[in-house]
């Protein structure tokens, strides 16, 4: 299982930044190579696991790369980029294109289109501070630029990619841009993402909310269950003890009978130690899908543009609904009931010779 990242901008299986972000129905993304190397067994049309937690998703018919891409991640990726280098450090983007092959000296960047991603010269800036349609967001290269890429940059469609998105359709629940409500959206209860994505905001904020109290709860019931099996533990270990002193008592009959119950004990401790691991398990991979949820929930937030926040609000609602609805504390670690009563040594019979071990609850059945 692939682990873990809070950085949103390094992929949890490569541990490198995003290459072509691919994103998953539980909002966990991947580059699609790495995805597809880690279901390179699996054909189109399978159903598989998400590699941080679980959830399963149908594999698309054209493959792996026809799921959607992961615009938000792509988002803090382009702003990393953009600021990942000092400005004496990077050539004018425009320069390097039109004096590809000539010995003409390159000019260094010292800005950033944030509406064109370009890194640019001074001279090469120019036309973009007076466009025909209005001056684009053109900001001096540093270490402050990450920032105002992140707040400031557009979200452009998926369809139309020179256009981007102002309008979120209720019924479709998807952003889009003005031709795609001219084309395919103008009947339907539409909204513009930047007043949308305020009235989002506190519903996101209850579910995180929520997703919190249940990271919470479920941590707690993993160390009630640590302290039960631990208690368990000490309890078989007391147990052999009073076994091992009354079979001592009774010299070599005894010892067969005192080995057939050890044999028994320590079938139930392993019993119990395997329905440990199981529930154990499985609270952990609660905790693991809840906290990176609730991770991505904080980053999506705080850096997040309202087309991010919108683009995002149905699934993110669907999802946190799903976690919260998976009532995983309900399943319990219950160890049997462990008790020894030694003989009474004056009235043993040879079918009682060492005593009678008692277990209440069937091991077979524990964390159901």
């Amino acid at each position: 299982m692939a682990s873990f990242s809070a950085d949103w901008t390094i992929c949890p299986i490569c541990l490198e930044v995003f290459d072509n972000p691919k994103s998953l129905p539980c909002i966990h993304g991947f580059c699609l190579r790495c995805l597809e190397g880690y279901f390179k067994h699996n054909p189109p049309g399978d159903e598989v696991p998400c590699p941080i937690c679980r959830k399963p998703f149908k594999i698309p018919s054209d493959g792996l790369g026809g799921l959607q891409h992961h615009f938000f991640i792509q988002h803090l990726v382009d702003a990393r980029n953009a600021a990942s280098k000092s400005p004496d450090e990077v050539a004018c983007e425009v320069c390097l294109e039109e004096n590809e092959g000539s010995s003409e000296e390159i000019s260094t960047a010292t800005v950033y289109c944030i509406d064109c991603r370009q890194k640019l010269c001074e001279r090469c800036s120019r036309p973009h501070r007076r466009m025909k349609g209005g001056a684009h967001q053109v900001k001096p290269l540093g270490a402050e630029l990450e920032q105002e890429v992140i707040q400031l940059g557009g979200s452009y469609c998926n369809k139309h990619e020179d256009e981007q998105v102002k309008l979120y359709c209720y019924d479709c629940n998807e952003n889009m841009c003005v031709l795609c409500f001219a084309v395919s959206h103008r009947n339907h209860n539409t909204g513009e993402i930047r007043d949308l994505a305020d009235s989002f905001r506190p519903r996101i904020e209850e579910d995180d909310e929520n997703v919190l109290s249940a990271i919470t709860t479920v941590r707690q019931q993993s160390e009630k269950m640590k302290r039960d099996a631990s208690a368990f533990a000490c309890k078989v270990e007391d147990t052999k003890k009073k076994v091992v002193h009354a079979a001592k008592a009774i010299k070599c009959l005894i010892d067969k009978h005192a080995g057939l119950f050890l044999l028994r004990l320590q079938s139930v401790q392993s019993g119990s130690a395997k329905q440990f691991e199981v529930v154990e398990e499985e609270l952990q991979q609660a905790v693991i899908a809840l906290e990176s949820f609730h991770t991505y929930l904080r980053e999506l937030l705080d850096k997040g543009r309202p087309s991010d926040i919108t683009g995002a609000f149905t699934e993110l609602h669907k999802r946190a609904t799903e976690l919260l609805d998976n009532d995983v504390i309900s399943v319990q670690y219950c160890p049997p009931q462990l008790t020894f009563t030694p003989p009474d040594i004056t009235q043993l019979t040879v079918s009682q010779l060492i005593g009678e071990l008692s277990v209440m609850g069937n091991v077979d059945e524990l964390g159901k």
